[in-house]
């Protein structure tokens, strides 16, 4: 069993690499990241196409959270003041329009500074 959360995200993809870099340079998330690719999908109780399409935040317990929840999990295990910040994102209505901007930003990501081409979603699930 894990000990501590594990972040799940596109190792393809530079700017969700970029993200994940700043977060363990500047916040100091208590968890390990890894990317999907690399990752025992199976053993965190995660399907690839859910992982390729957010990013997800696994407790040690085994739950799954993905999206902007994951974002939240992320800033409430993190130093300094960014406890606060995940705090709020888990509060109505706060959460649900961070679940509109991460899904406008996942659509995106391949326009954002760092994205290239392999950042795109695939169609099909790009609008999930």
């Amino acid at each position: 069993m894990q000990r501590q959360p594990v972040l799940v995200y596109d190792g393809d993809c530079a700017f969700c690499t970029s993200a994940v870099r700043f977060a363990e340079r500047w916040l100091h998330p208590r968890c390990t990241a890894t990317p999907w690719q690399f990752a025992d999908l199976a053993r965190l109780g995660v399907t690839p196409r859910r992982a390729e399409r957010e990013v997800l935040w696994v407790t040690p317990a085994g739950a799954v959270h993905g999206g902007a929840q994951a974002v939240a999990k992320l800033l409430l295990s993190a130093s300094g003041g960014w406890p606060l910040v995940g705090a709020l994102l888990t509060l109505p209505p706060v959460r649900w329009m961070a679940h509109g901007l991460y899904r406008l930003i996942a659509r995106n990501r391949h326009r954002l500074p760092g994205g290239t081409a392999a950042c795109a979603l695939p169609s099909s699930r790009a609008s999930r």
